[in-house]
Order: structure tokens, then sequence, then C-alpha cells
């Protein structure tokens, strides 16, 4: 294993407070495509705490805001080489300054340097996964086989006759190409593997690890780079020393408690293309502590599911936000959670929320739920802390194939 990429993923946590705060008051000065009002609460913010009160950014705005102003929606960007499209569309801009999207810290924390061969198996077109990878492979000085994806045959006797130390790609078509090396027969050099774009589950990256390759994951996406990634032991992922990370409750801005599931919400300190908490939709939660490892950053648990978990019942939808309005709504409630069933051919909705005390009369807390929800249901009253660490406001329970 090589030692830590820079400085920066040992230093403590004022000096990297500091700097990120920093960093952050020049992103949010240098915006000035923004309304008016979110540029005067933006001038106010003089710590890392205050951020919270901007509001989020979500892809849908992306969405809107591209096509009105394209292709990045007015966002001022720079040392644009590369564009790129995403489901959406959305369109996100790449750079080939040393390590641009920041996935170099992460082969690094896999041993992948000088001397490595990477088979690059995310995708060249189109989306930005390919080159993401073969630019943080340059920054670690390692040597890269632009495979793509398919042709399997003609990938694995690639890898077989250039000597290829290194994987990059899904966690599952490394085992593809494993497979179809044994019955090639050809023997492949592979003892490093970096992974994303899917869930690595237990069994195959031990399969791996029986085949003497280190399977690490990290969770990046198109908008940010890398969020974050794995170190061995590998306990949980360091969040990247490029990126500040809140986890929020689904449907609000408003920052949970550690160890709490909620919605990962990301400002990127890239000056070439900043983003200001953009809600990503997905879950996770702070891990306490530092990594045996040595790196100082705080931690996330990795991918935990999704946060947008927008329900249609009874053809009405229900949203994250409206449950975050009814919390705010109801008196000593700080946790509430909307159950969907169904009753035959009926949709069914609860609302379970967590009170210390069940009121004698629980009219108004319905009467609040139909406001707010546009849908009458029943509501039950839990003991706090009683609902689940999962991230979930709604529940949607149905089971549409019976």
């Amino acid at each position: 294993m090589t030692g830590f990429y820079d400085d920066l993923e040992t230093r403590g946590q004022d000096a990297r407070v500091a700097a990120q705060t920093a960093a952050l008051k020049e992103r949010l000065a240098a915006i000035t495509v923004a309304p008016d009002s979110w540029r005067a609460a933006a001038a106010d913010i003089q710590s890392l705490d205050e951020l919270p009160t901007l509001p989020l950014l979500r892809k849908s705005d992306l969405v809107d805001w591209q096509k009105v102003r394209p292709p990045f929606g007015g966002i001022e960007v720079s040392n644009v080489v590369h564009y790129f499209q995403s489901p959406g569309p959305i369109y996100e801009p790449g750079g080939v300054s040393h390590d641009w999207w920041r996935v170099g810290r992460f082969l690094n924390a896999a041993g992948i340097g000088a001397g490595d061969i990477v088979q690059n198996c995310f995708s060249y077109h189109l989306t930005p996964a390919g080159l993401i990878f073969e630019n943080g492979a340059r920054a670690v000085g390692a040597a890269v086989l632009p495979a793509g994806t398919g042709q399997t045959g003609l990938q694995v006797e690639a890898a077989h006759h250039v000597g290829v130390t290194a994987y990059a790609g899904t966690p599952d078509y490394l085992k593809v190409l494993l497979d179809r090396s044994d019955e090639m027969g050809l023997t492949l050099k592979i003892t490093k593997a970096v992974v994303g774009g899917g869930p690595l589950f237990p069994a195959v990256r031990q399969e791996y690890a029986d085949r003497g390759i280190l399977c690490l994951q990290n969770y990046g996406t198109a908008d940010l780079g890398n969020v974050a990634y794995e170190s061995p032991p590998m306990e949980g992922m360091i969040v990247d020393e490029g990126v500040i990370v809140e986890i929020v409750r689904p449907g609000t801005g408003d920052p949970v408690p550690v160890g709490e599931v909620g919605e990962v919400v990301v400002t990127t300190l890239n000056p070439d293309y900043p983003l200001i908490r953009f809600a990503t939709g997905d879950l996770s939660a702070i891990l306490p502590g530092e990594s045996p490892c040595g790196r100082t950053n705080m931690r996330i648990k990795g991918w935990m599911g999704r946060a947008d978990q927008t329900t249609k019942v009874k053809g009405m939808f229900v949203r994250p936000e409206q449950v975050a309005a009814l919390v705010r709504k109801l008196a000593g409630v700080e946790k509430a959670r909307v159950v969907v069933t169904r009753d035959g051919a009926r949709d069914v909705m609860a609302v379970q929320v967590e009170l210390a005390e069940v009121p004698d009369d629980l009219s108004a807390m319905k009467s609040a739920v139909a406001d707010v929800l546009k849908l009458r249901g029943e509501v039950e009253v839990v003991a706090p802390g009683s609902l689940p660490n999962d991230g979930k406001v709604i529940d949607d329970r149905r089971d549409f194939d019976v």
C-alpha cells in the first residue's frame, strides 16, 4: 500500500475547517447569477455552521435552469474541455487539470500508483465516468487501458497481453472479466480494484479477496466528482478533502444528528464548477470518529438508499417536503413518517409521529394531516426514538404484485 495522497488527509480538524471556510467564502463571493436575496444571504456566511441557511440545489433545478440558459444553466464555469450528458438530460463540464474530479485520492488509498496499469471499464460515451477515473489514474502516475464497456473477450485478451494490474468499473463487471478469463485459460494480474456506480455486496468483495484482489468502493456523482471513498480497513467512507458534506432530513435542508440517516448534501469547492448545497437524493449517515487508517476527515456510512420517496396515494402525490412541513406544524413533534398500505383495492395512509404523550384528542392532528398532505389519514403516536433510523419519511408498503 502507498502512503497518504497529501498532507490534507491528516491535518487537524481546526485547520480543515479554516481552509474550507475560506474556500467556501471565495466560491460564494464569485457567484453572480444568483438572485439578490441568495447573494445577500451568502455574503453573511462566516462559518460552515451557517451553510444550512442557504437553500438546497436539486437536479431538477439544474434541468430547469439548463433549459433556459444552456448548457450549464447560467452557473459560472471555467476550464471546460469536455461536455457530458447525463439522464435528465443534465449537462456537466469536465476539465483535464490535475485530479480535476479528485478521484486520484481514492485510487491512492487503494494502493494504485506508478507502475500500475488500470483497466478502465467505465463508459467513455457521453457520461463522464470513464474520464473521471482516467483523470484520477493519471494523477497517481498509473497507465490506463481505456476499455469502456462490452466486448468482454477482447478485454480479457488485452488485460492479459498488456499486464493489467488494476480494475476500475462497476462491481459486478470485474467478476464477468474474471470468469471469462478462466474460460479462456488466460491469467490476469489484477490485484487491485476500484469500483462505483452500483452496490458492492460483501459476498462479491469476499470473492475478489479470495482471488487476491483488494476491492474498494467510492461514492461520487457526475456533477460533483469524488465525494467519499474507502481505504483499508474499510470502516465507512472518508469524505473527500475538496467537498463539504451535510446529512439533512429528507424534504428539508436541516442537518440531522450524527448517526441519523438522512439525505446527502454536498458543496463542492471546485472553482471551475461550484455547486452549493447540491442535494444528491442519496441517503447516508455520519459515522462518528476517525478512520483507523490515519485519515482525519469525517466519515459517512456509504450509500444507504434514495431520499426521493415521493409516492402517489389515492391519486395524489405525497412528497418528503410535505412531511417536513407537517412536522413543523405539529407542536412537540420532531419526527414523522407516512405509512402507505392497501386494504383490498383501497389505499390506506397513516401518519406516525413521535410524541412523548398521546393527546386525548387527535382530531387537530388529523386536520393538520389533511391540510398539509391534502389527504385524510389516521394518526399514530409512537414513543420518541422508536421510528427506524433509515432516513425514510414516506414508507410505501403496498405490494402491487398481489
